[in-house]
């Protein structure tokens, strides 16, 4: 890299995009070094564990530096990319780094310039700050090293610990350390595999244990003398020390891996904590929806429709939004810090969308008092934008109940999972022709199944029977959709 004047570099961090995220990967950089940019230019696009988001730069200058290559996921707060906002012409600037795979190694923050605090969040000003950050609690920093403080102080601000490192084991770690410094993702990797981190030696910058160190450590060691054990006291106990297990293998024609990570990750997460946190019970129901796929039809064709999104899930929305009318407590969510039920007096409609980056859940704000062109034009835009992958963290945020429709793959129905701090799902299989009895007679009607799924420790079965019931009755008879209205 170019010698740059530090006074004039600034180094982006990556924010956090969401509420509360950790981290982000890298999918694709819109600029390379030597590049001019200007505030509120988007500079990459990252991945979070809700959406892809594209960065804008929050300042005007010249690209000196990508820190991290695509596909790279990186923490929230580390620098991402070094601008130099003096305004000078670029000087030779450096090749974009190479495609990095998936599990890379971790590696070093580039050491910031200046003094001055940096923005975190997109668009904030930076303010200049005095306050320096305190070293870990009996870490020692040598005094003849001065200028490696600062990246010393920021490497422990950002890994993770889970407490001190047993008295008298063996530590990896620099000298003065309470415990060995390495990335959550790589503490993660070492108690898969039983690794202790105490008995790792770090080859990463500043003593940080990588991948590899984690890797080595857990390979089969070469066949030595067994070391005597001594016998255990009656009244201590001896407690053996985690056996290493082998590293994974896999057949590489036969198999492939995938790592899981952003959305799928988090969805995966969410799923579990439902399932094993809210007691779920599921009802079905098999209904005539004849008359609302003639309505359908006559909505298509009808002016104030014109250019919107008219299908029978619009018609199935506005259903159960009628049926939470008629039942408001079935719109609620489970307090369990403060043992207490949360009666919602609006409603969020989730839509269940499937993208290539897995399966998101988007919310209609406000659904219960839109009519039913505004509800057209709202569910028309959601699905666009989960197809496009450009869903933001805040669509998904804040939803109160939610509609999967698992139809759309020929699937009669299913048992949904509940999104996190929801109380209701409808599942609506696929429409079929099916014989039916109507009017007395067998004649072929377009039927479906519904299955809907609710929090048994706020829904009881008597308040989730007739809010499957009422949707059904609309479904059956459109006109519902203005007597029960």
């Amino acid at each position: 890299m170019t010698t740059m004047t530090e006074a004039s570099v600034r180094e982006f961090k990556m924010p956090d995009v969401g509420e509360g995220l950790t981290e982000a990967e890298i999918l694709k950089w819109y600029v390379q070094p030597g590049d001019t940019v200007t505030d509120g230019q988007v500079v990459c696009e990252v991945e979070t564990a809700k959406a892809a988001v594209e960065l804008p730069i929050p300042y005007d200058g010249v690209v000196r530096a990508l820190h991290f290559p695509e596909g790279t996921t990186v923490d929230v707060g580390m620098s991402i990319i070094a601008v130099d906002v003096s305004g000078g012409a670029a000087e030779a600037p450096a090749p974009a780094p190479e495609a990095a795979p998936a599990a890379a190694p971790a590696v070093e923050e580039p050491k910031s310039a200046g003094s001055g605090r940096q923005p975190v969040l997109v668009g904030y000003g930076v303010a200049t700050s005095s306050t320096k950050r305190r070293p870990r609690k009996g870490a020692e920093i040598p005094a003849q090293e001065p200028a490696r403080q600062p990246a010393a102080a920021a490497v422990q601000a950002e890994l993770n610990g889970h407490g001190p490192a047993p008295a008298g084991a063996p530590t990896g770690a620099p000298a003065g350390q309470g415990r060995p410094l390495a990335k959550p993702p790589v503490r993660k990797l070492a108690k898969d595999l039983g690794v202790d981190l105490t008995t790792v030696s770090p080859t990463g910058p500043d003593g940080i244990i990588t991948r590899e160190d984690v890797h080595a450590a857990a390979a089969p060691a070469p066949a030595q003398a067994p070391a005597p054990v001594a016998a255990p006291r009656p009244a201590v106990p001896a407690v053996s020390a985690p056996v290493p297990a082998p590293a994974a293998s896999y057949d590489a024609v036969r198999e492939t891996r995938i790592p899981v990570k952003g959305v799928r990750k988090a969805t995966a997460a969410a799923m579990v904590g439902s399932a094993f946190t809210a007691p779920h019970v599921t009802e079905f129901v098999t209904v005539d929806v004849t008359r609302t796929l003639k309505l359908v039809e006559e909505l298509k064709q009808d002016k104030d429709m014109q250019g919107l999104r008219v299908n029978p899930l619009l018609l199935i929305a506005k259903a159960l939004l009628v049926a939470i009318r008629r039942n408001p407590e079935i719109n609620a969510s489970w307090d369990e810090a403060a043992q207490e039920i949360v009666q919602k007096h609006y409603v969020n409609l989730g839509i269940a969308a499937a993208t290539p980056r897995g399966l998101i859940v988007p919310n209609i704000k406000d659904a219960h008092a839109k009519t039913l062109p505004q509800l057209a034009e709202s569910l028309g835009e959601l699905v666009a934008t989960a197809r496009e992958g450009k869903t933001s963290p805040a669509a998904m945020q804040g939803g109160t109940v939610t509609i999967t429709n698992v139809g759309v793959f020929g699937v009669d129905t299913g048992t949904p999972i509940l999104n996190p701090g929801e109380s209701a799902i409808l599942a609506v299989g696929a429409i079929k022709l099916q014989p039916w009895v109507h009017k007395g007679k067998v004649k072929p009607r377009q039927v479906t199944t519904l299955a809907l799924s609710f929090d048994h420790r706020l829904v009881d079965g008597e308040l989730g029977s007739k809010v499957l019931a009422d949707v059904a009755a609309v479904l059956e008879q459109p006109k519902r959709l203005i007597t029960w209205a």
